[in-house]
């Protein structure tokens, strides 16, 4: 996901220098007609900043899981104290880990959806309607990943200046568009203004 998200992003950046190019080439001609430039708006570096915190917390995850706790002696080492909004952020992210082959069969069936708020939304369908325990489990794992997400989130914020705890609906709205961005087609999104489309 990240490497998808980072390309989106490389692929943006390069559409903008390429706009400003082609206005400094026009420009030196003598000759500026009307353009459409796009300019890199605060949106872009909110969400470099957010790419950034998660991908850092996604090491920090990986570090502890290969940690030993032995030394070369045989010995058992102190591990280091791990604040706890860290290692609540952690865990979040190792349950995603392991819930991700389900969400995205949700996703690729149309049990669940990226709603406009970056927290996944539960669709019936006629499987879930035929089989309750299957639909219970499916809303169970929805429930957690949305859990997960929130969380995640919040410590992306606590770790960010640019951030405080009134930016979490800001915040949620740029992961959501994230979201939306790395789609996969055929899967539900949901836009800004509410309406559901399907990704092409």
């Amino acid at each position: 996901m990240m490497k998808r998200l980072s390309t989106t992003m490389g692929n943006r950046n390069l559409k903008v220098w390429a706009g400003l190019a082609a206005i400094l080439w026009l420009t030196a001609c003598g000759k500026l007609l009307g353009v459409d430039v796009t300019i890199v708006d605060q949106k872009t570096a909110l969400e470099n900043q957010i790419l950034g915190s998660y991908e850092e917390l996604g090491k920090e995850m990986l570090l502890l899981a290969s940690v030993r706790s032995v030394d070369e002696e045989g010995k058992l080492k102190t591990v280091a104290e791990i604040p706890p909004g860290k290692r609540e952020a952690i865990r979040a992210m190792q349950r995603q880990e392991f819930n991700r082959d389900d969400i995205q069969d949700f996703k690729k069936t149309g049990i669940a959806g990226e709603g406009n708020a970056g927290l996944l939304i539960f669709f019936a369908n006629q499987k879930t309607e035929q089989d309750p325990q299957f639909k219970s489990f499916a809303q169970a794992i929805i429930q957690e990943e949305n859990y997960d997400r929130l969380t995640i989130l919040k410590r992306t914020i606590a770790t960010n200046e640019a951030f405080s705890d009134g930016d979490l609906p800001k915040v949620q709205k740029i992961f959501a568009s994230l979201n939306r961005d790395s789609a996969r087609p055929g899967e539900k999104i949901q836009q800004e203004n509410g309406k559901w489309t399907v990704k092409k």
